[in-house]
């Protein structure tokens, strides 16, 4: 028997998740919660297989806050996401939490049984539309771990006047502002930019200054 522990403030949805599991020859209801602590708390004392977690119960994020806490007892419970939420970062947030699955209230029971059972299974199948917003995040990371390694590569190999210029640049200096304020010609300026611009494989200075915001790394260079 697959134990199904439902976590739902709603206590008619909470009911009618009841029943449905309940009515399988292979589930049974291991135990139910209505809020995200209620939940941590009997996981914590109660097995279950599958756990079925809502995400907006006493606050905003409860039901992440609890998968969170399941996740750091140890104790071998799957959690599987049954919310209204469907924003991306929703998705993003409560798959972080180490959840096998992410169900959208709304689909037919037989989904819903499908899912558990997957899951359970050691194969859970989410949807497409969960798994192209999870793939996309796992790629825009990918290159984001990438693009930091090239930058660390090539910040490592800076003269002191590059950094001051990329420094300047951060700032949002233009190029007759950074002749002025390092007592220097315009084309020499222009030349070290040139420079900068062949070691980042950039085409303008914006590009290099939007990687290094986007990559959370401008305090190297204050």
């Amino acid at each position: 028997m697959i134990r199904v522990a439902i976590v739902e403030d709603f206590d008619l949805i909470r009911e009618d998740l009841s029943e449905l599991i309940a009515g399988q020859p292979d589930m049974e209801v291991a135990w139910q919660a209505a809020s995200g602590q209620e939940a941590v708390e009997k996981a914590g004392e109660r097995e279950a297989d599958i756990i079925l977690m809502d995400i907006e119960m006493e606050t905003v994020n409860a039901g992440i806050a609890a998968a969170e806490k399941i996740r750091d007892q140890g104790r071998g419970q799957q959690v599987v996401f049954l919310t209204a939420h469907e924003t991306n970062q929703m998705i993003i947030t409560a798959m972080g939490t180490g959840a096998v699955d992410y169900v959208v209230k709304g689909c037919p029971d037989e989904e819903i049984l499908q899912h558990i059972r997957n899951a359970y299974g050691g194969k859970p199948v989410m949807e497409s539309r969960i798994q192209e917003t999870i793939m996309r995040e796992y790629s825009r990371l990918q290159r984001s771990e990438q693009s930091l390694l090239f930058f660390i590569n090539n910040v490592s190999q800076l003269t002191a006047a590059e950094r001051e210029l990329l420094r300047l640049l951060l700032e949002g200096n233009k190029v007759k502002d950074i002749a002025r304020i390092r007592c220097v010609e315009i084309i020499t300026v222009k030349t070290q930019i040139k420079g900068l611009l062949r070691k980042f494989g950039c085409s303008r200075t914006k590009e290099i200054v939007s990687m290094i915001q986007e990559l959370n790394i401008s305090h190297l260079f204050m």
